[in-house]
Formats: C-alpha cells, sequence, structure tokens
C-alpha cells in the first residue's frame, strides 16, 4: 500500500521551523478559540467567536465583549463569583 500522508490537523501550517513547543502553543489557542462556549444569555452552547474579544450567538442575537480566545477565564469567573456574593452581603 502507498504511504499516506500524516494528519497534523490545525498545526499542519507551522512547519518544523517552529519547534514542537511553539506548535503545541498555538495548537491549544486555535482550537480555544474556534471551539462554541455556553451563552451566559441562554445556557446553550452556542457563542462563537467573531473577532479578538467579540462574542456572538446568532439565535438569540445577543453579543458580548469578554477574552481574546475563550469566552470565560478562570480569573473572571472567580471575579463574577466575588462581585456577587458582595452584592449579596450589601443587600443583607
Amino acid at each position: 500500500m502507498a504511504k499516506r500522508n500524516k494528519k497534523v490537523r490545525i498545526i499542519g501550517n507551522y512547519g518544523a521551523c517552529c519547534g514542537t513547543s511553539l506548535r503545541k502553543m498555538v495548537k491549544k489557542i486555535d482550537i480555544s478559540q474556534h471551539a462554541k462556549d455556553t451563552c451566559s444569555f441562554s445556557g446553550k452552547t452556542k457563542m462563537k467567536r467573531q473577532a479578538v474579544g467579540i462574542w456572538h450567538r446568532g439565535s438569540c442575537m445577543k453579543m458580548a465583549a469578554c477574552c481574546a480566545w475563550t469566552y470565560n477565564t478562570n480569573s473572571a469567573i472567580t471575579v463574577k463569583s466575588a462581585i456577587r456574593r458582595l452584592e449579596g452581603l450589601k443587600d443583607q
């Protein structure tokens, strides 16, 4: 049988000149920025990245300005939960 090409997926654009560690970092960023995230408005997995920091959901026509490659980072989730907790204490 003939030899087949190796499936390198999204990092096939970057050859041996870049090095493996850089290609792995680029792969992680590319996968996260092209993945769909959960919509904070409706809870469905439909939020898609339009441009750097702009996230859009087509069916409910909601837009959000957030992080560049992911919809929510760990630090953003921590800050939002802290703000929610402090607002609850302020109301009491």
